[in-house]
């Protein structure tokens, strides 16, 4: 573990440290595709604000996301070279790269796990040891089973004594009919503003409060040969990115026009919520570091927890660059 945070300790960058005040300006437009976690909502606002006020353009490019069809598609597709970059979990990156897929992430969009177990009174859970016998929805995402039966053994819970249904989005649904009796997967920032909405009062248990170390929920991850070659490109769209965050901080409701644009089935007071509750996880814990700013002993925690609780097969200390950079956020890098 000292390895692993010797390789940390100054932003890892992948070709320099230090300081840079950027200012890009757009010499011609060019494509450049993201693909999302999943469908437009209040996790990518600062995105759609960018693109609805024209930052992205304004540095020289023309940004189009795409939604996946599932979980894994996002990495698969820019580890492919059909995206230019992908919206991912940490963990995810983790194990993708623990299967030798070259990818870094260059920000994260969401500085703490969103995932969180869920539940409604009625069903007393109020401890990761009370899911025992218990039956569980979970979204069937990779990375969030893995985390599930690290969870659950750290609480002397033999993961075979829990049931896990698949409820897909219908977590909230599932919860509701008493199909099960409490949920993982479901977020802090969706799912459970959702049913206090409903005046559901549930018992809310966010990964980081539940035995995992805290963790960056959304990162932005792109292909390590295109940071080292095209990193202006990064560059610029972190600028612009960063400046639909600064519109959202002043004015968390600038991004609900856009998003409903993009996504017309979400409810808009839901919405609103969400993105004002959000705001405070999308930004450092230290005020002084930028819009995107990934905590190197942090990473270092939680790749060493995946590795100690078997989710990853190769030492972390040992897999060469590391798994993120902080050098093409506004004011870093060379």
């Amino acid at each position: 573990m000292r390895a692993l945070m010797a390789l940390l300790a100054c932003g890892a960058a992948l070709t320099g440290c230090g300081t840079q005040q950027t200012v890009l300006s757009a010499g011609g437009v060019r494509p450049f595709t993201v693909m999302l976690d999943r469908f437009p909502n209040a996790d990518h606002a600062a995105l759609y604000t960018a693109l609805a006020r024209g930052y992205f353009r304004a540095v020289g490019l023309q940004v189009r996301p795409l939604v996946p069809s599932e979980a894994a598609e996002p990495l698969q597709l820019l580890a492919a070279g059909r995206v230019d970059m992908a919206i991912s979990y940490e963990p995810q990156l983790l194990l993708a790269r623990d299967r030798g897929l070259k990818l870094v992430s260059v920000a994260a969009l969401v500085q703490r796990p969103l995932a969180s177990i869920i539940a409604l009174p009625g069903a007393h859970v109020g401890a990761v040891a009370e899911l025992a016998g218990r039956t569980l929805g979970t979204r069937a995402i990779p990375y969030q089973a893995a985390i599930l039966r690290a969870l659950l053994a750290a609480a002397g819970v033999s993961p075979a004594s829990v049931r896990r249904v698949d409820v897909g989005s219908q977590l909230v649904a599932a919860l509701e009919s008493g199909r099960v009796a409490a949920s993982f997967g479901g977020d802090w920032n969706y799912e459970a503003i959702k049913l206090r909405e409903m005046h559901r009062a549930p018992l809310v248990i966010p990964a980081d409060h539940a035995g995992v170390p805290t963790y960056d929920e959304l990162v932005l991850v792109v292909r390590e040969g295109e940071a080292r070659r095209d990193g202006v490109d990064i560059r610029a769209f972190l600028q612009a990115l960063s400046q639909g965050e600064r519109v959202l901080a002043a004015d968390p409701g600038a991004a609900l026009g856009p998003l409903l644009e993009a996504n017309p089935s979400l409810d808009r007071d839901l919405q609103l919520e969400s993105i004002t509750q959000t705001l405070p996880a999308a930004r450092p814990a230290n005020s002084a570091e930028p819009f995107g700013w990934q905590q190197p002993s942090a990473w270092a925690n939680f790749a060493g927890w995946m590795y100690r609780h078997g989710l990853l097969t190769h030492d972390p200390a040992d897999a060469g660059l590391p798994p993120y950079t902080n050098e093409f956020l506004p004011g870093q890098g060379i």
